[in-house]
């Protein structure tokens, strides 16, 4: 079969240093919103906002590129509305980048009763029970009308921990082909990129004929879908480590849905770029701050009378003192607030957006400088106080690339 032709792009890639031990590298994208740095951590805006913060507390973490949810945005406001305010970007006030997901994943996730033919995904419509489709062609069209500066193909989406086989390779060929129809419906190539979805489950050779046949197509960027869905974190780096092996290198890599902080330096080591999670923004609704080391639970009484910041020498909103053009948030205030008050929550989140940020800002540096080994070591020394505590999976993946932890 020849190759289809080459799609038209709204993005440029960079890619400007490489890890001389790791696949780890470091890049530029820049996109019709402006240029966004990579690796990247990007935050999860579902409705069009993160809970709790204004687009301004968004920008002042650093974030340049976040999520909107097509499902929901679909749902409501709805597409009329999108089109008649202009998209997604003027809805929100948002100037900077957006990238948006399908909907497929929510589709089967979320609803009762979906099911999934070749025509789409169909299913009960959650606010009167009306029968509806979700098809690549209208999944298209609904990122279209919102506008997002990288738009996702509808994917065949089932759980990594299926034991159908049969079922899981059905969902890889459909996958492909449904990426087709989905080039097919973009009307706007020249400002949106639609990035591909690489499936296969767990089963290495499906994932290497999925990437065989994504990459014929040529589009700006590709994503490695079908993860994080509770299977073992050793079986998860192998497949992200044997899909970027097959990728280009003058294209963006996504690995969806991935955000714990010892996930997003295990990934970018295999060769990762960009990364996607709710966890940060969910978690700090329970109280909890990510840290460098570890995950701090607030709520917790020792902290009721901690007069320290969330997390020393953060330059956060939240953490940096009044002096410094900050909050001077403490232990002790968040304690206080977090069972309580919202405004607990919106601090924790903008900490932990910022904390992820500068995490992969400071990964970057790492690489570029080529001591990006170095910094594994002292990341993985920092988040756990002792070597016997690493997990068993992320010294196996880096020894893998060329790191030892244990050394």
């Amino acid at each position: 079969m020849p190759s289809p032709g080459s799609m038209p792009s709204a993005l440029t890639f960079d890619l400007l240093a490489k890890c001389s031990v790791t696949k780890a590298r470091a890049s530029l994208l820049r996109l019709p919103h402006g240029p966004v740095e990579l690796p990247i951590f990007m935050p999860v805006a579902t409705q069009g906002t993160l809970k709790g913060l204004t687009p301004e507390q968004l920008e002042g973490t650093g974030c340049r590129l976040c999520l909107n949810n097509t499902y929901h945005l679909g749902l409501k406001p709805g597409q009329a509305i999108l089109d008649a305010v202009g998209g997604a970007h003027k809805f929100q006030s948002w100037s900077h980048n957006i990238l948006t997901d399908s909907g497929g994943f929510q589709m089967v996730s979320l609803l009762k009763l979906a099911r999934v033919t070749e025509e789409g995904v169909k299913f009960l419509s959650p606010h009167d029970g009306t029968p509806m489709l979700l098809s690549p062609e209208h999944s298209i069209s609904l990122q279209n009308s919102i506008g997002s500066d990288i738009i996702m193909q509808l994917d065949d989406v089932i759980a990594t921990t299926s034991p159908d086989l049969a079922r899981i390779k059905e969902a890889t060929h459909r996958s492909i082909r449904w990426l087709d129809r989905c080039i097919d419906a973009h009307k706007y190539p020249e400002r949106q990129n639609l990035f591909c979805i690489i499936q296969g489950g767990l089963d290495l050779d499906l994932r290497r004929e999925c990437c065989k046949e994504m990459v014929r197509r040529d589009t700006p960027g590709i994503a490695i879908g079908g993860l994080s869905g509770g299977e073992a974190k050793e079986a998860y780096c192998k497949v992200v480590d044997t899909c970027t092996g097959l990728l280009p290198d003058g294209k963006p890599r996504y690995v969806m849905g991935v955000g714990y902080p010892e996930d997003l330096m295990v990934s970018v080591a295999l060769g990762a770029d960009m990364f996607d999670c709710v966890w940060p923004t969910r978690t700090a609704r329970f109280g909890n701050a990510v840290t460098s080391t570890g995950v701090l639970n607030l709520r917790h009484a020792s902290y009721a009378e901690d007069f320290s910041p969330v997390e020393d020498d953060c330059g956060c909103q939240c953490c940096r003192p009044a002096s410094e053009g900050g909050l001077g948030v403490t232990r002790a205030f968040i304690y206080h607030l977090a069972a309580k008050e919202t405004v607990g929550a919106h601090l924790l989140t903008m900490h932990n957006v910022y904390y992820q940020l500068q995490l992969m800002k400071s990964a970057r540096t790492a690489i570029i400088e080529d001591r990006f080994p170095a910094f594994l070591r002292d990341f993985f020394a920092q988040l756990y106080d002792n070597p016997r505590k690493y997990p068993c999976w992320a010294v196996d993946a880096l020894r893998r690339v060329g790191v030892d932890l244990l050394s």
